[in-house]
């Protein structure tokens, strides 16, 4: 697998004296980012976000848009909401009823012949009618069948700006809208309030969501600078914790296994004891099956089974973690020695650990321009009308012209149609070709993220490089090793990280079309999972390839598939190291995270759950104490993760430095070791020089 390094004596780290690398990728990828340039200011002008924020009407206007005449109308009603269940729905994406953009949404039932025979009711009714309606000037059939009005009105609800009938379930099951169950329709009809629960979209479920939606808003509400301060104690914690690593490496990750163990089985203990009390309380034994689905999660909570089901899990975990240790207990040495070296090498490289700032500000910025681009893309298509009918006729779902639709012969052969606005598209070139841009769109924003994530790693590796290739510790290091390397990276590699970028992202892309596929294509299920699965391996396989390949670029100079294949060969002709070692490193360092997770994320739960004393009134009023609960858990890891993610590609650089020590040098007088004494010790080797001196 490839020739083993041979000694270099002018070889002191990473080599200064480069040229560029894979030029015509840096090509590729600079022409990409300005068509990508391109996409957007095209987006940009034709695009209108405000599709997006406003709902339109049957004309196809912003509803409570600024500096409209519908300004004060931002709420959109459906004439008649029984249509919008019907299929023609799902096929246009469009309702085949009139809309009309409105101040409030109706209140009450009535209907046009209850407000036309009451003349108090008739102001309050033509609110949602058609402008120009005039009662005394028409009959109701005729101003039903210019479809000028509703034939009726219902109790509703604003619901995404939108009104919706107030929908509501009473004991028993029974449906109702506003305390009723059956409604006159205005036409001689009785309508039950069943009906229109598909016509909402099963808008109980639409309910129920909205009211936890709400909570969950409300809790934020009262809860967010307490989410803060928990988020900057995990930054604190953090920030610490490296800290004490860097004095203290080879105590903390045993103190830090310990503590794993102990605060994995407090878990274990508080679901026991939680389980032992529930014994014999009403209602305790029911099943998680028989509950269902509830709103409110803390019922889960009063139950047996959700406690023995957390202990079980917590228990498996705990065995895992246990018999990982047992049997990689000689290897758990030498990582343990790695995360020593590293902390050191962090250390004297101590930017390294703000460098992730710079990775995350230029991904949020890749992030926040294919939003924006995404939004305006998905904006940018015209005005499409098209003919909707209850009956059958020749020219449903025709394209028509709003201003000239009466003067046709459609009106006359199909009395009920209407032209009314369906949808945004186009017959332009540019709307032809849309779907093209939000692909290339999707694509390059994975093509940005992948080379701003590979940039990072280079950067780290180059300076890590440098500390370990040092043979004189801390005095041959060279100046400003993160900015060094970054230049370096920038000036010669850039046509590099986007090679390797570029591959990762067409697998990515790959795996985004295979989800849709499989979301589209029920019936091909079984294929799309076995091929979601392999190229799920492969995009694990080459981030893999890819971080160590970067190392190597980051090290000797060379190309993106020279410094991967002797990056793959390395790590082969020391398979069962790299197998064991740098793996039992990530699971310290994954350790690390989940006990700076573990400490914060209880100290959160008995804060916020009320459960100190000392602090009860202090504590917010919540609905769901979980909400911040989880955000400080997802927060903290987010935190954890930034600053071991520094580490991580400290002790991969250092662990591939160390083979490279290994296969270049003996030891000897000519050919030192550059690996610390204490590796030197585990591996009982010795450099002749320091042998000496010891005798």
């Amino acid at each position: 697998l490839g020739e083993a390094r041979k000694f270099d004596p002018t070889f002191k780290g990473p080599i200064h004296n480069r040229g560029c690398t894979d030029v015509f990728c840096c090509i590729l990828f600079i022409l990409a980012i300005l068509g990508y340039f391109a996409v957007g200011i095209l987006a940009w002008s034709q695009g209108d976000p405000r599709k997006v924020i406003y709902p339109t009407d049957s004309r196809g206007q912003f509803c409570g848009q600024a500096g409209t005449p519908l300004e004060k109308k931002p709420l959109l009603f459906y004439f008649n909401i029984l249509k919008c269940a019907s299929p023609l729905t799902l096929l246009e994406f469009q309702c085949p009823t009139t809309q009309l953009c409105v101040e409030s949404c109706p209140t009450k039932h009535m209907t046009l012949l209850k407000a036309y025979l009451n003349k108090g009711e008739q102001e309050y009714y033509k609110q949602f009618c058609k402008e120009g309606v005039d009662f005394s000037k028409m009959s109701a059939p005729e101003i039903l069948r210019d479809g000028l009005c509703p034939s009726m009105l219902m109790s509703s609800k604003p619901f995404t700006r939108r009104c919706l009938p107030a929908l509501s379930t009473m004991k028993g099951g029974v449906v109702v809208v506003g305390n009723e169950t059956i409604f006159d329709n205005g036409e001689g009809e009785k309508v039950n309030a069943t009906d229109f629960l598909d016509a909402s979209k099963k808008s109980n479920v639409v309910v129920e969501a909205r009211q936890v939606a709400m909570r969950i808003f409300e809790d934020y509400t009262v809860s967010w600078y307490w989410i803060l301060i928990g988020l900057v104690i995990a930054m604190v914690v953090s920030l610490i914790f490296i800290i004490l690593l860097r004095y203290l490496a080879g105590i903390m990750i045993w103190v830090m296994i310990v503590m794993v163990i102990l605060v994995i089985g407090y878990g274990i203990f508080h679901c026991a004891m939680e389980y032992r009390s529930l014994k014999g309380e009403p209602g305790s034994d029911v099943t998680i099956r028989d509950l269902g689905l509830q709103t409110d999660f803390s019922v889960y909570l009063q139950i047996r089974q959700t406690w023995l089901a957390f202990m079980i899990i917590l228990s498996i975990v705990e065995v895992v973690v246990i018999l990982l240790l047992i049997f990689l207990r000689k290897r758990v040495l030498i990582a343990i020695a790695l995360i020593k070296e590293a902390s050191r090498a962090v250390g004297h490289v101590m930017s390294s650990l703000f460098y992730p700032l710079l990775t995350f500000a230029l991904l949020a910025l890749v992030i926040a321009y294919w939003a924006i681009t995404a939004v305006f893309l998905s904006t940018s298509n015209e005005q499409v009308y098209k003919v909707f009918n209850t009956t059958e006729c020749d020219y449903s779902r025709n394209t028509c012209n709003p201003e000239t639709f009466n003067t046709t012969n459609i009106t006359a052969q199909c009395p009920d149609a209407e032209c009314l606005f369906a949808f945004y598209g186009g017959e332009t070139y540019y709307h032809k070709y849309l779907i093209l841009f939000q692909f290339y769109n999707v694509f390059l924003f994975f093509w940005c993220a992948n080379f701003v994530t590979a940039l990072g790693q280079v950067t780290l590796a180059g300076a890590f490089a440098s500390y370990y290739w040092a043979f004189k510790k801390p005095d041959d290091i060279p100046a400003n090793p993160i900015c060094s390397s970054l230049g370096r990276a920038l000036r010669y590699h850039t046509g590099s990280l986007a090679f390797g970028s570029l591959i990762l992202s067409l697998v990515q892309v790959i795996r985004v079309l295979l989800e849709y596929l499989d979301q589209k294509l029920k019936d091909v299920m079984i294929s799309c999972f076995c091929l979601k699965c392999c190229f799920w391996c492969l995009e694990k396989f080459i981030k893999f390839l890819n971080r160590n390949a970067y190392i190597m670029v980051a090290i000797y100079g060379k190309s993106f598939c020279t410094s991967a294949r002797d990056a793959f060969f390395l790590l082969m002709r020391n398979i069962i190291r790299v197998a064991v070692l740098d793996k039992v490193t990530d699971f310290l360092l994954f350790l690390g995270k989940l006990l700076i997770v573990g400490i914060v994320g209880i100290c959160s739960f008995f804060f916020f759950s009320g459960r100190i004393k000392a602090v009860e009134q202090t504590a917010p009023s919540l609905n769901y104490y979980w909400v911040p609960i989880l955000t400080v858990v997802v927060g903290s890891y987010l935190i954890a993760h930034g600053f071991f993610s520094v580490y991580a590609m400290c002790v991969d650089t250092l662990f591939l430095c160390f083979l490279e020590d290994l296969e270049r040098n003996d030891g000897t007088a000519e050919r030192p070791y550059f690996m610390s004494q204490n590796l030197l010790t585990i591996l009982k080797k010795s450099n002749e020089d320091q042998a000496k001196t010891v005798d």
